[in-house]
């Protein structure tokens, strides 16, 4: 569902420059054909802006992490460029260019990938080829509805997590990007310990974000922060469950602020600089750290 609707949004902008290009012909207005292109990018460097400005605003004026003009300057060119490549072209038109590597001959742990808010599988398209070269297997999951409750998405990581289990004879490493690491947490909260190896997130707003107030979507409310849904959450989990964690994190994040909300107590913080929500979840520093978490494990069992 979520690739069809990115996919409108995408064939409607290109559907507009067409009108736009053929409005510029006629008229003999060349400055016609760019109407479209400049609004959607002005449209679009303001929306990031405002993001920017409210999550410089969540700062205290002495605190030591409160990003500078040009760290803030490098997180947003990071996500200008990041951003329209998940969400114009990798989810809506390449979310199953790469298919799960689930077979019987898998030997290695295996990891499980959960998207987060209004994203898809196609987020994770370079950690698939980057797992593929590393001949780690792993599951790729769609988190469905799109605007639904979080909890709906415990069964799709559940059937994630057993399949690569099944296939590995090994309790998964489980990775998640915002949203994603609540609906991991949720699951968690129903199931034995051993059920995954360790868990990674990746701007995950744990405590929630004051971003989340401006929606209205079931999934974004619980994201509140001092959600009725969150307290329920922290009220069911075990401080052992949340010792296997690894939490990355960073003061330049738009989306999830205060920028500490994508922390956890007990767990491994990991803080990423002058980096933005989605370009994170695809920072070469985190890629190597799952694998790192993989090759260790590999070696022990070895």
């Amino acid at each position: 569902m979520l690739a069809r609707i990115q996919q409108s949004i995408a064939f409607t902008l290109a559907s507009l420059e067409v009108v736009g290009l053929i409005a510029a012909t006629l008229l003999n207005r060349p400055i016609l054909a760019l109407v479209v292109p400049v609004t959607a990018i002005a449209g679009y460097v303001i929306a990031l802006g405002v993001e920017f400005w409210l999550l410089w605003r969540s700062y205290e004026h002495d605190d030591s992490f409160r990003p500078g003009f040009l760290e803030l300057m490098a997180a947003w060119t990071g996500e200008m460029f990041a951003a329209p490549r998940v969400f114009l072209w990798r989810q809506p038109f390449r979310s199953q260019r790469i298919s799960d590597r689930v077979s019987a001959s898998e030997s290695r742990r295996g990891v499980v990938l959960v998207h987060g808010f209004f994203c898809n599988r196609g987020l994770w398209n370079p950690w698939l080829a980057r797992l593929n070269r590393e001949q780690v297997p792993f599951v790729a999951v769609n988190l469905e509805p799109v605007f639904g409750e979080i909890d709906q998405y415990r069964d799709a990581i559940a059937t994630a997590v057993e399949r690569l289990t099944r296939t590995t004879s090994r309790a998964p490493i489980v990775v998640a990007h915002s949203m994603g690491g609540l609906a991991v947490r949720a699951w968690l909260a129903t199931v034995e310990d051993g059920s995954v190896h360790r868990v990674v997130t990746i701007a995950s707003p744990h405590s929630g974000t004051r971003l989340a107030r401006y929606s209205f979507a079931a999934n974004v409310a619980s994201m509140r922060i001092d959600s009725p849904w969150l307290k329920a959450l922290w009220s069911r989990e075990r401080a052992s469950t949340r010792a296997k964690f690894v939490c990355f994190w960073s003061h330049c994040d738009n989306i999830v602020f205060p920028t500490r909300s994508a922390t956890l107590p007990e767990a491994d913080n990991r803080h990423l600089r002058a980096t933005a929500h989605v370009e994170m979840a695809l920072h070469p520093d985190v890629i190597d750290a799952v694998l790192q978490l993989v090759n260790e494990a590999d070696a022990r069992e070895a």
